[in-house]
């Protein structure tokens, strides 16, 4: 770990909400773990514990905090991680990677072998990838147990089980009772939708997120509010939808009922897409070192980047915004979802029609994808894009940074532009840096500059710098 023990002992003492999730501390009095944040009456000194990670906690004997629920607690950034390698693998773990692969899978994604992935995340984390798995299924399940309606069975499938009576046993061997046990005493009506909170690490502010993702908004695919953000989304056989905005302890995450098996993933989507897990205190003060950001800066602070939830799609769309306007763009992927995508039957108002996903794009062909106005060549590109995600072969989930970039590099008719676009909101790079960008261009007045002196924050310069462009009309 990272943080010394003088260090976590003044953040509990501060409760320090910019060291929420960075570690946990162990109450050897209790046999409690806690977020440092935990508003019960702070453990004495010599009764604390400290540990990297939940799984960690858990492992050691230590019982999850009823109070300041450890499951809500930001996870490790990406940005932050001394080890890249264990943080990516942290974040795909997260998002159910082991249960739909397994380890040896995992590993060769992250480009290492599984031995040595095992050893990078004992050493960054305290805990084994399958532990760290486990806790998040347990984590997982008593977030649903106890905010949502949801019948046990469902929620076993829903963290990450294969079977029921696994479930059972774990959560009573792991917390000393069996899941019917575990609920709060609040009685929650099922609906139609559930909400989860989020919690994000330091201060946030959605405004600059909401405004990007307003202005891209595709009509009947998504909703974009000064402060929400609704949208259909597919995960798995499932067609649904999802809004998010801010709530009293931070975003506030709606989803249609039939994503809930798909929590986790979503849940670790939504993390990123919103850059919730980044250190913003760390990269604003780099970037201030820069006299043209400084005053940005200083007028509005924690500016992040926003994120994309569908990797596939966000490819597709940065290619049918190659040399046009953000308007010229969303007239050309409105045509594309028109004749595509499939329709939403149960969605709210303004939610009614999906993205279209790989595999149909792929059986389309470019000869029919051509007709909402594009040139072959472009369109050709389009369906390569297609062909090459249904295969398998383009890893657009966050993280998969170095994989990404180099199966986007071999598609015909993709650029640098792209490529550094699709990594900064999809692949999660926060040193992406599209400086061919002619709003980049104009926003600094001059061209050719790549902002190495900002390295690794970059992106957040490039979302910095096209805000300041659209203030005078330019978008990217």
């Amino acid at each position: 770990m990272s943080l010394d023990a003088e260090t976590c002992h003044a953040a509990c003492e501060a409760k320090d909400r910019r060291f929420d999730g960075r570690f946990y501390v162990g109450v050897t009095s209790t046999g409690i773990y806690c977020r440092c944040i935990c508003p019960a009456r702070t453990p004495k000194p010599q009764n604390r514990t400290f540990w990297p990670s939940a799984a960690a906690a858990e492992a050691a004997g230590f019982r999850p905090c009823l109070l300041c629920r450890p499951e809500r607690a930001p996870g490790l950034a990406p940005i932050d991680a001394p080890a890249r390698l264990a943080a990516a693998a942290y974040a795909r773990i997260e998002a159910g990677a082991l249960e739909e692969q397994g380890l040896e899978a995992l590993a060769d994604g992250l480009g290492v072998t599984s031995r040595h992935l095992r050893r990078v995340m004992n050493a960054q984390f305290g805990a084994s990838p399958i532990e760290i798995a486990q806790t998040g299924r347990l984590l997982a399940a008593r977030r649903l147990l106890n905010e949502t309606a949801l019948p046990v069975t469902e929620i076993a499938f829903a963290a990450g089980f294969r079977s029921l009576r696994r479930f059972n046993a774990t959560m009573k061997d792991r917390y000393g009772a069996p899941p019917s046990k575990m609920r709060g005493r609040k009685t929650i009506a099922r609906g139609e939708t559930f909400t989860v909170s989020l919690s994000p690490r330091g201060d946030y502010n959605i405004a600059s997120i909401a405004e990007f993702l307003r202005t891209r908004a595709l009509p009947g695919v998504e909703l974009g509010g000064a402060k929400t953000y609704a949208r259909t989304l597919k995960m798995g056989d499932a067609l649904g939808w999802i809004e998010i905005g801010m709530g009293p302890k931070g975003l506030m995450l709606t989803l249609s009922e039939n994503l809930a098996p798909h929590l986790r993933p979503l849940v670790a989507n939504v993390r990123g897409a919103f850059d919730l897990d980044a250190e913003m205190t760390a990269v604003d003060a780099h970037l201030s070192t820069d006299a043209g950001l400084a005053k940005d800066i200083k007028r509005e602070p924690g500016v992040r980047i926003p994120g994309a939830l569908n990797g596939f799609e966000t490819a597709i769309r940065a290619v049918l915004g190659q040399q046009v306007t953000v308007a010229g763009a969303r007239t050309l992927t409105d045509r594309l979802v028109t004749k595509f995508g499939a329709t939403l039957e149960r969605g709210p108002e303004g939610l009614n029609r999906a993205f279209p996903d790989a595999p149909t794009l792929a059986n389309a062909g470019a000869a029919a994808i051509a007709k909402i106005g594009l040139p072959l060549k472009r369109a050709e590109t389009l369906h390569r894009l297609a062909v090459t995600s249904s295969s398998g072969k383009l890893p657009l989930d966050r993280g998969a940074i170095a994989s990404g970039r180099a199966a986007l590099a071999e598609i015909a008719g993709i650029g640098p532009w792209t490529i550094e676009y699709v990594a900064m909101r999809a692949l999660g790079d926060p040193d992406a840096y599209p400086a061919t960008d002619i709003a980049l261009i104009n926003a600094l007045g001059r061209k050719g500059e790549t902002l190495e002196h900002l390295k690794p924050w970059r992106g957040y310069a490039a979302i910095r710098l096209w805000r300041r462009g659209a203030k005078k009309g330019i978008r990217p």
